[in-house]
């Protein structure tokens, strides 16, 4: 890693659990394409300080405090469930291979342990709710009875495809990063295509810093937010036609969305310290959903983890607006409403269902096209 970048991976020290260990002959279960994503983030130093799957006393630590049971901030637990009888073939000090839905075998657990959980209870602890109508408290509801703690070692990477040729490890975005000679760099966390809001608000980030690394989720999502191809595509176009030359990156963040709003909000700093970025752009109702959480909620939970050394910037709503001429904020504009042109998400949705291509001061001509042209641009 270059000097230019000094910033610390959370925990001191940027995981690694590639290996080379022998698979054959070991007792073997399919994990899900999102479970698969998550252990090769933990491989690669994404969730780092995690070198697996959490065991019992960092996992109620997480869902009773947000911290690991060394008090290391950590909010959003990551873990492995399985089924009674299959927990019962996964005794401590046993390696069991864990493969994908095509049956790749991807990495060995090293079992620790197995225990049993409390659904509504680490419901409550991470979403703040229990109603069933959250996804990330039904996904919760729906899991498996007994979850497996233990080390991972990683030994192959499924093949490549479209989707995954933005995804890049901390060590290549770090080493990016230095190359480019950036030493601040503004991470910015989205699930949707690019708003022309949100690319000003990107560009404001980055007057005062050297890059924005935009990194979006890709992975399973709530129906009707945008599908992957989508986004990228979006991206990709935006970037091309409206920024500076190195100034933006993209790389794509391959987990699951959980909807955990402000501890999401945390788990999302953690990561983007880990790939070397120095801020990260939180916004209104950060990785919320519906009226779980209050609109800044992302944003005060910062003053309960002060000791990450990545920076959050906080930002109100971005709109346009027609009397003033510019893209601004509610902080900086004093016009009524129906000045603002901004638009919600279900709005936009709506009009793209009907063919109705949005206005340019809400997204771009080009970023518009990708999305209309697309034959199925929703998650059903």
């Amino acid at each position: 890693m270059s000097e230019n970048n000094s910033i610390k991976p959370h925990g001191g020290v940027l995981v690694n659990r590639h290996s080379k260990v022998d698979a054959s002959g070991l007792y073997s279960i399919t994990i899900s394409e999102d479970l698969a994503n998550d252990v090769e983030n933990i491989a690669d130093g994404i969730f780092s300080p995690l070198e697996g799957f959490l065991g019992k006393s960092d996992f109620e630590s997480v869902v009773s405090k947000g911290r690991l049971s060394n008090d290391l901030a950590w909010t959003i637990p990551i873990v492995l469930d399985v089924d009674e009888q299959t927990a019962s073939k996964m005794k401590e000090s046993v390696d069991v291979l864990l493969q994908t839905p095509q049956g790749v075998g991807i990495a060995v657990i090293h079992v620790d342990e197995t225990y049993t959980f409390d659904k509504e209870k680490t419901a409550q602890g991470v979403y703040g709710t229990t109603d069933a109508s959250h996804p990330g408290v039904a996904k919760t509801m729906g899991m498996k009875d007994f979850l497996v703690g233990g080390k991972i070692d990683y030994i192959q990477r499924p093949d490549e495809t479209e989707i995954r040729k933005y995804r890049q490890t901390p060590t290549q975005t770090r080493e990016a990063f230095a190359q480019a000679g950036w030493k601040t760099i503004c991470a910015f966390q989205t699930r949707n295509p690019p708003h022309v809001a949100h690319e000003m608000l990107q560009k404001t980030s980055i007057t005062t810093r050297d890059g924005v690394f935009v990194n979006p989720i890709i992975g399973k999502k709530k129906s009707g937010d945008f599908v992957d191809e989508v986004i990228v595509k979006c991206y990709e176009t935006m970037i091309k036609l409206y920024y500076p030359e190195n100034r933006c990156r993209l790389g794509t963040l391959h987990t699951e969305m959980k909807y955990a709003g402000p501890k999401e909000a945390i788990h999302h700093a953690i990561m983007r310290q880990n790939y070397g970025c120095t801020h990260i752009i939180i916004g209104r109702d950060h990785a919320g959903v519906g009226k779980f959480y209050d609109p800044f909620a992302a944003q005060k939970i910062f003053d309960d983890y002060p000791e990450l050394e990545i920076s959050p910037v906080f930002f109100p709503a971005f709109f346009y607006c027609k009397r003033c001429l510019t893209y601004t904020t509610p902080k900086a504009c004093p016009c009524g409403d129906d000045e603002k042109e901004q638009i919600s998400g279900t709005k936009l949705r709506e009009m793209i269902q009907n063919g109705q291509p949005p206005s340019k001061y809400i997204l771009r001509p080009e970023v518009a096209k990708v999305i209309l042209d697309h034959p199925k641009p929703f998650v059903d």
